[in-house]
């Protein structure tokens, strides 16, 4: 066992010397830091995972929707804890995938199956149970990756009701805003709501192929993107994470790459392709900017997070 502990490490090593060899088109600007996680359903293992989000704790929280869990880690990786977790009591989740915390250190967890958001203490205990499955309001469908904003209010994408729903720390429901189509403003399964310094929410528009930005009251304000695989196009936009600087960057299913535009929504680099090597993606799901300035990658297909330092 220690010899093969060994082996795996020296692989790690290996990857990580070589840097990033699944960057295309910016591997001057992403370099692979870590790599955390493997298949299966042990500590520190993953089947799906989805979405990010840093505690008060300093630790990374990862939802993975087929061991319907949430994992918890140190930021290099090192594995901490888990909760959630298969059954029926109200502390259990079915197939988690969104995840925000408030102002107060609590886990809020969308489920995407049961309809349900749930509510942990910063030491991960359930505290409360809000939402449900349908399309009426205060309901949601098919929740996806969702945001805490500054003003205290909730932003939580519905791929199955093509629109954002909004609620407030207590679970009460506020407003919803978009509709289903193709036009300014609607919405066709929209994967993930980021906020930026300005309050602005990044929409990722899964299946109108890009980007959309709404002030806090839903109002939109501008759009870019269409389906293709040229620099600013999409083949459906996932994950969105938003730096310090407000530069965006949209994970691409399609594309199996990740693509930086400035707050203006120009395009500035891109890295990233198809496969299982280090650096290289499958089934790009969530992405987030961490305390440190590090990009946190779902890497859905191969059962793992790529932890990136991008310029």
């Amino acid at each position: 066992m220690a010899v093969f502990k060994f082996f795996r490490i020296s692989l790690l090593v290996l990857f990580l010397a070589i840097g990033c060899v699944g960057c295309s088109n910016g591997s001057d600007n992403a370099q692979l830091l870590n790599i955390i996680g493997s298949h299966g359903s042990g500590d520190g293992q993953f089947k799906y995972v989805e979405d990010f989000a840093f505690d008060y704790n300093g630790h990374v929280l990862v939802t993975d929707a087929l061991n319907s869990n949430v994992q918890v880690f140190k930021l290099d990786g090192r594995y901490v804890t888990a909760f959630g977790g298969k059954g029926q009591g109200d502390e259990n989740l079915k197939k988690p995938e969104g995840i925000a915390i408030d102002s107060d250190g609590n886990i809020h967890v969308a489920d995407y199956l049961s309809g349900y958001i749930k509510k942990y203490s910063s030491q991960y205990q359930h505290l409360l149970t809000y939402s449900g499955y349908g399309p009426e309001k205060g309901h949601t469908l098919e929740t996806e990756f969702m945001t805490f904003h500054p003003n205290g209010l909730l932003y939580v994408p519905e791929a199955g009701n093509d629109r954002i729903s909004v609620f407030n720390m207590q679970g009460e429901f506020k407003f919803t805003f978009a509709k289903s189509g193709t036009g300014k403003g609607e919405l066709i399964r929209p994967e993930a709501a980021k906020h930026n310094s300005k309050g602005q929410l990044v929409v990722a528009d899964l299946g109108n192929h890009r980007i959309q930005i709404f002030d806090e009251k839903g109002n939109f304000l501008k759009a870019w993107g269409k389906e293709g695989s040229a620099p600013g196009e999409f083949k459906k936009p996932t994950g969105v994470a938003i730096d310090k600087n407000d530069n965006i960057f949209v994970a691409d299913i399609g594309n199996s790459r990740i693509q930086k535009f400035n707050a203006q929504g120009e395009f500035q680099y891109m890295f990233g392709s198809a496969g299982r090597k280090a650096g290289e993606f499958g089934n790009l799901h969530g992405i987030a900017i961490g305390p440190t300035g590090k990009l946190y990658v779902a890497d859905t297909a191969n059962h793992r997070v790529q932890v990136f330092s991008v310029k």
